[in-house]
């Protein structure tokens, strides 16, 4: 039968999303702007901001870039905000789209590098434990300066390679088999057991890893996108932002890892599997024949990556350009030094940073919108009504709650600016500011690994060829992480409300801080 012009037209809309989604999307563009004229601007303005957030939630089963643009789309034909105003709201935050493009790139040219680090971590540390800590402290110090979506896609490009390796050789197959086809093992129950394990083995590291790049991801002003967001509106550097975030960052840390070792030893939430002895034995022999087969040239541009790396974390460190700028370096030095010359190969490293910057014009766009109707004027309002001690409480567990089911930078883009607008209006003071960020950024980073929506990292390993081979589905996924959600969450809660004044106090009289003047503060955004 002939498929009817409206039958063809919502196949197309927004592809094989979900039937009822597709039409609470069409509903959404209907009822907007009935909404906005004919009840309240301020309804339409809340309306927006909870289907745009629904849009992330579903970014499973559609990329939120298609929906939410639409929505935001709309906002500026009815008037809800005006393009100047998502120009002005893009120009400001030029630094966090550059870090997008440019340093998400840089990293795509020292994955070799990092690829032979997580490598030798695998197969040289035999005992569990260790070997989850080593993955778990790796993520988080590379997450800490380059990007965690990088770090990640790094490890799951190890776990899918070593995941292959032994598929092929158990069942025994060619390097072009399908490794989805598991058919070959039907039948030899000590082959399936070792499969199992092995796939509960890299599981469990995936997660470790995952959660690393959160832990480290706080604390550097580079470790997230909306770390540099904040950092602008505060104006710190790169050591300022460091060192603020310590208080809440360090036991952190620290609290992660006990963690990560406790529910390897113990076995909890799904982890502690080990490695067989069988897929050790193949994984070993494969990299004694990779490492007896590498060239000269290969090894210099491993060495070229490690120096490279270096000059990374220099350049971050005393802030010798802005941070996208400084990816564009990594990206010349490790073109050029490492023989990448060709125009289509170049362009690969940019495929994975510029949906998601898209993605994030359009966070503005729905930010202009809550600036332009002062949607969370009555939620800042009611937070700073509280005591100043409470304050930093309130904006830590708000960002948190929202984090853990939406996207962080959008919800951090949020609150800073709603933070910014109360010190301009003289509601609070650059001191209280100042510990408002921190706990801002924190209550994005942490309580956010609940869930897949809310951590990037996460998400994008559950949206990975790997997650269906080792059985990672999000229910699962969500229980592994709970022990770490739980732990990261409250322990950031009580240092943001009992350790972070004082310590930023403490910081401030031991002149570690520096302290640019009001009017640089207010003249930032």
């Amino acid at each position: 039968m002939e498929t009817t012009y409206s039958r063809a037209f919502i196949k197309n809309f927004l592809g094989q999303s979900p039937a009822w989604y597709k039409i609470a999307i069409l509903a959404f563009l209907i009822i907007n702007p009935l909404i906005f004229f004919l009840v309240s601007p301020f309804i339409a303005g809340w309306l927006l901001v909870v289907e745009f957030i629904l849009t992330l939630g579903m970014a499973l089963k559609c990329y939120p870039l298609q929906p939410g643009g639409l929505l935001a789309i709309e906002a500026v034909m009815i008037g809800m905000t005006s393009a100047e105003r998502i120009r002005e709201e893009v120009s400001a935050n030029l630094e966090v789209i550059l870090l997008l493009i440019f340093m998400v790139a840089g990293i795509y040219f020292m994955k070799q590098l990092l690829l032979t680090v997580f490598t030798k971590l695998l197969l040289n540390l035999r005992n569990k434990i260790a070997l989850s800590l080593a993955f778990c402290f790796a993520a988080a110090f590379l997450s800490a300066f380059l990007d965690a979506l990088t770090v990640i896609a790094v490890v799951i490009s190890v776990s899918a390679g070593f995941y292959s390796i032994y598929h092929n050789v158990a069942s025994n197959q060619n390097e072009n088999a399908e490794i989805t086809d598991d058919s070959s093992f039907t039948g030899n129950q000590q082959h399936q057991a070792v499969l199992e394990q092995f796939r509960a083995f890299l599981r469990s590291l995936m997660m470790h890893a995952g959660v690393g790049t959160a832990l480290g991801g706080v604390m550097t002003m580079v470790g997230e996108p909306q770390n540099l967001i904040i950092a602008k509106s505060a104006g710190w550097q790169f050591t300022d932002f460091l060192i603020r975030m310590s208080p809440v960052s360090v036991p952190v840390f620290i609290c992660g890892l006990i963690v990560c070792a406790l529910v390897e030893r113990f076995r909890w939430f799904g982890y502690g599997a080990q490695l067989p002895q069988p897929v050790y034995e193949v994984l070993k022999k494969f990299d004694q024949k990779n490492s007896e087969n590498s060239t000269r040239q290969e090894r210099i541009k491993l060495a070229i990556q490690a120096l490279i790396g270096v000059w990374l974390i220099v350049a971050l460190a005393f802030h010798l350009a802005e941070v996208g700028l400084i990816g564009l370096t990594v990206i010349i030095f490790a073109t050029a030094l490492c023989g990448v010359t060709d125009e289509h190969a170049i362009g690969k490293a940019f495929q994975d940073s510029l949906p998601f910057t898209a993605l994030l014009t359009v966070f503005f766009a729905i930010v202009a919108v809550i600036v332009e109707q002062h949607l969370f004027s009555p939620i800042i309002h009611f937070v700073l009504q509280a005591a100043p001690s409470s304050q930093l409480s309130l904006f830590y567990l708000f960002n948190g709650l929202l984090s853990s089911v939406s996207d962080n930078v959008f919800v951090g883009t949020v609150y800073i600016n709603e933070a910014k607008s109360a010190l301009e209006n003289g509601i609070i003071d650059l001191k209280q500011f100042e510990m408002l960020a921190v706990a801002i950024n924190t209550g994005t980073n942490l309580p956010s690994v609940a869930t897949p929506n809310g951590q990037a990292a996460f998400l994008f390993l559950l949206t990975s060829a790997l997650a269906p081979l080792i059985r990672l589905s999000y229910g699962r996924m969500v229980w592994m992480a709970l022990p770490y959600t739980v732990v990261m969450t409250l322990v950031g809660l009580l240092c943001v409300q009992y350790l972070l004044p004082d310590m930023t106090q403490w910081f401030n009289d031991m002149g570690w801080l520096s302290l640019p003047p009001v009017t640089q503060i207010m003249t930032a955004h």
